[in-house]
């Protein structure tokens, strides 16, 4: 946790997490104030988000009890407790199986809202994108990168020395060519825009998607042509369900970011500047029959617009 912020940090992210699910308004008013106050604060609560989003699809009973009971103290209560044991060691509730903060340990790293790019020792190319992180292991026998979070694309040049990229799911072997690779709960999602991947010696060509869990390739694909866009600094969709594309866009800012859902399955199209979440926001509701209601600059939700 000193990597990253204080406990005590932690814990007022916890505290502010359960007061925002109410409707009272002054506690989103208090809620952006202590955001705007420190950095560190916002880190924890785009953190705390991630364990709270785990927790919504663990299996465990006592883990489904405690989100689907009614409010209550003791609610409160047990989901604080759920909420900081997913901080400090998210393994023993079956979230993850592996540090629940690598992103702040690995070699390179990107903050929500950011990307990067980098030149590897071999002359490969490697973007992160938002909220992403991954080591570099090269040495005179292999190359290795390892996915430790978020979406990765890597340019991968000729060597004698094979290329493997290791995700959550296992390693995969990448032939000279372009990838992007990210990292979900329980399986990533591998695009190969030319050249090869294979696991085990069973390759997935230029032109395809799949999935990568339980050491194999799964629900092959055509490749989406708009994969990689974000690299450019772009979100480009085509007839997406608006609760999908708000939950892309909600990757690149901080805060909740959602919709009722009686807008939910509306369709949307075109490309937008992720360096500009705002002006998305206002190009929705030009484009859409929708309205941007902002509880705090951190709590927004789209709602139905008005007919009246």
């Amino acid at each position: 946790m000193n990597a990253a912020f204080s406990s005590q940090i932690a814990e007022q992210a916890v505290h502010w997490l359960i007061e925002s699910q109410s409707d009272d308004f002054d506690q989103h008013q208090a809620l952006e104030r202590w955001l705007q106050a420190d950095s560190e604060h916002q880190r924890a609560w785009a953190h705390i988000q991630q364990v709270n989003q785990r927790l919504r699809g663990v299996a465990a009973p006592v883990v489904h009890a405690t989100l689907q009971a009614p409010p209550s103290p003791a609610r409160r209560r047990a989901l604080k407790a759920l909420l900081l044991a997913g901080v400090a060691s998210a393994a023993g509730l079956g979230l993850q199986q592996h540090n629940p903060l690598p992103g702040l340990m690995a070699d390179y790293r990107s903050p929500v809202g950011q990307r990067r790019r980098l030149t590897l020792d071999d002359g490969s190319q490697l973007h992160l994108n938002t909220r992403s992180a991954a080591d570099v292991r090269f040495d005179g026998r292999q190359r290795l990168v390892r996915l430790q979070e978020g979406e990765l694309l890597l340019e991968v040049i000729n060597d004698p020395r094979p290329l493997r990229l290791a995700t959550a799911q296992g390693e995969l072997h990448l032939h000279s060519g372009r990838f992007d690779v990210r990292q979900f709960d329980g399986f990533s999602l591998v695009s190969v825009f030319s050249g090869s991947a294979s696991v085990a010696g069973t390759p997935l060509l230029a032109g395809h998607q799949a999935r990568f869990a339980q050491g194999g390739w799964q629900a092959i694909a055509p490749l989406d042509p708009n994969r990689a866009a974000w690299v450019e600094g772009m979100l480009v969709v085509s007839q997406m369900r608006l609760g999908d594309f708000l939950a892309e866009l909600s990757r690149y800012r901080l805060g909740q970011l959602g919709c009722s859902e009686r807008v939910a399955d509306l369709r949307i199209s075109g490309s937008y500047p992720l360096a500009d979440s705002e002006r998305i926001l206002e190009m929705l509701e030009v484009t859409l029959p929708v309205k941007v209601r902002r509880f705090t600059r951190y709590w927004v939700s789209l709602e139905a617009a008005s007919t009246g």
